[in-house]
């Protein structure tokens, strides 16, 4: 929900939590092509809104999908190759376009046999990551055998089984959203060297630390800010002077007092009815294309013509220009007005809603653009959104009818109307900077750098500043503004803005400026680079096991920082988490911290590489360090998403219940403390 959210500088952090999740459902076909060539097809079905990597996603980004064919008896004809739904999306912490498959893919591998007269075992390897909107699982390598039989003929089931599944169109692009699903993975009998008896989560030492809870939708947020959006509009020039003659209208021009403000009400129901129906479309463009808002979000192009949208709307609004509809569209709703009746109200909302574009346009704009930005749920979203800004507008007609003697207390209309939209001029110049932020991101040109962004982000405060304090005009204020306390309090904001921004232009090691973390480019987008090595300065231990022997010398608990190097939330949260003045010292000086990672390509050694048949003809190699952590994960610990946190004491007992995904630094201290004090207490 994030990317909409940059609008009214707000970002809310969710929780998740999480058992072993077996999401890919693997099944291994031989498809004869020839007398003595074949392919290997291994065929993935994903649970909703979980997706495997593409072998071709870029480098630092997450795992890319490996696939290895092999026997002795056979040769590789050229590379694997993928089939199925391809999705591309922009994403934030690794800067990249990453490309997955969601619901199904498959990945083939087209091979020859030696001697088509003898039989063949073939073998092939899978290396996958699975991830959703939350939490990526751990990578994960799977083995499967199937042979040839000595005529050169696949065997029948295997045969069958390819005529009934091979039927997936080459790659296409869409976009999916999904939901999560747990599901519990029965585990290999045989662990030795991986289970550690002593580490039971189930029955930690002590019931205390956070309780995490599931993504909310965020409609409800959308709706809020839909709804102060919708106040702010009633304040423009075009809308603000409306209000007194509109109401007056219902209350004096009725036959009694009671059908006057009777018709007001159903005139503000009219207006939030208009609002909401102008997310329909929306629904249609989604059902007609599922990519489209993924292009808005993701389209080096279309986030150009949102930078530059937002500076047209931002030139209208200083007054150099003003955007409206054809006359002839507010002449023929001003006409049906006549009808009179529901009809006639009807047209007086409409015409209202035409008249008033000038103002309201840009404001809808930039909601509109910013929602859709998210590329997820964007109708539902709009609908909330644009309902909250019709609900500002129908409160306030219904209630000032109601309650007439309230126009009395409004303030008149004046240069200040003016004010407030050159203000928000000066908010679209900077958020349209978000936009082409985004485009350069997405096209790798990494112009745009964070300190750049901000540099122009203090740039337009000064201006919105001098601006406050009468320094510049614009052409539709007055040529001796008074400078009202309103102002001058905005003015002083807006100094203490840019003295917030300032270290921001500064080298740290530190994030900063974490507030404005959902708008400002990624931190690896820096004029800066640091040389120092760690994370935030910790130099974590990458073994549990060494981790547990310094854990016994020094008498802390070890913090297992179950992690990845693909892992996009595990970024979040040691930047935008541990690096807090309140987290980062307990880490540092309070624990052992035993970062291991999952996806850890090095090999281990020979004598430590062995294969656990997991079942199914299914068989997990534990061939490199990821591996061996990866199992050791879901073994001890039941999970096998990240980041994932245990806390542990030296003698490897589990002290308190462990936590995934990026949450909320209130709950990760409350999680840290809880353990920590247990254990000082009872050591």
């Amino acid at each position: 929900m994030k990317k909409w959210l940059w609008l009214f500088l707000l970002f809310v952090y969710t929780g998740f939590s999480a058992q072993i999740k077996d999401v890919v459902k693997w099944t291994y076909q031989l498809n004869k092509v020839s007398d003595s060539e074949y392919e290997a097809v291994l065929t993935a079905n994903m649970e909703s809104g979980w997706h495997i990597y593409s072998k071709d996603l870029p480098p630092d980004s997450g795992i890319p999908t490996e696939m290895k064919v092999t026997s002795k008896d056979i040769q590789t004809i050229g590379g694997f190759r993928e089939a199925g739904k391809k999705i591309e999306e922009f994403s934030e912490a690794f800067g990249a376009q990453i490309v997955y498959y969601s619901n199904s893919a498959k990945f083939i591998q087209k091979f020859k046999l030696k001697d088509p007269k003898k039989a063949a075992k073939v073998v092939a390897e899978i290396t996958f990551q699975t991830c959703n909107d939350r939490v990526c699982l751990a990578p994960n390598t799977l083995e499967f055998e199937k042979e040839v039989a000595a005529t050169g003929e696949a065997k029948a089931e295997e045969k069958e089984e390819v005529k009934a599944q091979d039927t997936m169109p080459e790659t296409t692009t869409i976009t999916e959203t999904g939901t999560t699903a747990d599901v519990e993975v029965k585990m290999p009998a045989s662990t030795d060297g991986i289970r550690v008896n002593s580490l039971d989560f189930r029955k930690p030492l002590v019931d205390c630390g956070t309780e995490q809870v599931k993504e909310d939708s965020g409609n409800g947020l959308v709706f809020v800010l839909g709804f102060l959006g919708g106040l702010i509009a009633l304040l423009t020039p075009c809308v603000f002077p409306m209000i007194p003659l509109t109401v007056s209208f219902f209350t004096k021009g009725a036959a009694n007092k009671a059908k006057g403000k009777r018709n007001a009400i159903i005139y503000g129901l009219f207006i939030l009815l208009i609002f909401v129906a102008l997310s329909i479309p929306f629904y249609i463009l989604d059902g007609i294309s599922g990519n489209i808002f993924n292009d808005i979000s993701t389209n080096i192009w279309l986030n150009l013509f949102f930078f530059a949208i937002f500076l047209f709307f931002a030139l209208s609004f200083f007054g150099y220009y003003e955007i409206t509809l054809p006359n002839w569209i507010a002449n023929k709703s001003a006409k049906a007005e006549e009808a009179g009746g529901i009809i006639g109200i009807f047209f007086m909302a409409l015409t209202l809603v035409i008249v008033s574009f000038s103002c309201t346009g840009p404001i809808l704009g930039s909601l509109l653009g910013g929602v859709a930005s998210s590329a997820k749920n964007i109708p539902v979203l709009l609908t909330f959104a644009l309902g909250g800004f019709g609900l500002a507008w129908a409160i306030v007609f219904g209630l000032l009818a109601l309650f007439p003697q309230a126009l009395q207390s409004l303030p008149k209309s004046g240069g200040w109307m003016n004010t407030v939209k050159v203000v928000l001029g000066f908010i679209e110049v900077a958020l349209a900077l978000k936009f082409l932020s985004k485009a350069d991101l997405v096209s790798k040109t990494f112009l745009l750098k964070r300190e750049i962004f901000i540099g122009l982000w203090i740039l337009v405060t000064i201006g919105l500043v001098l601006y406050l304090f009468g320094k510049i005009r614009f052409p539709h204020d007055d040529k001796n503004p008074k400078i009202s306390v309103t102002r001058k309090i905005l003015g002083v904001l807006g100094i203490g803005f840019i003295i917030y921004l300032i270290p921001g232009l500064l080298p740290s090691e530190k994030p900063r400026l974490a507030t404005l973390s959902g708008i400002l480019p990624p931190m690896n987008v820096s004029l800066y680079k640091s040389e120092k090595d760690g994370i935030l300065g910790l130099k974590p231990e990458h073994d549990y096991f060494k981790a547990i022997e310094l854990a016994k010398k020094e008498g802390k608990p070890v913090l297992i920082d179950f992690t990845g190097y693909g892992c996009e939330n595990c970024r979040k949260m040691e930047e935008f988490v541990w690096s807090e003045a309140d987290i980062l010292p307990i880490i540092q000086n309070e624990v052992i911290l035993a970062s291991v990672y999952v996806d850890d390509k090095e090999e281990l050694p020979a004598d430590q590489q062995t294969s656990i048949d997991m079942g199914n003809g299914q068989k997990k190699k534990i061939k490199t360090i990821g591996d061996k952590w990866s199992m050791f994960q879901q073994v001890n610990f039941n999970n096998n998403s990240q980041p994932h946190y245990v806390l542990v004491t030296p003698d490897q007992k589990v002290i308190n219940a462990p936590v995934s995904g990026y949450m909320p630094k209130e709950e990760f201290k409350k999680f840290l403390e809880c353990g920590i004090n247990y254990y000082k207490k009872n050591k």
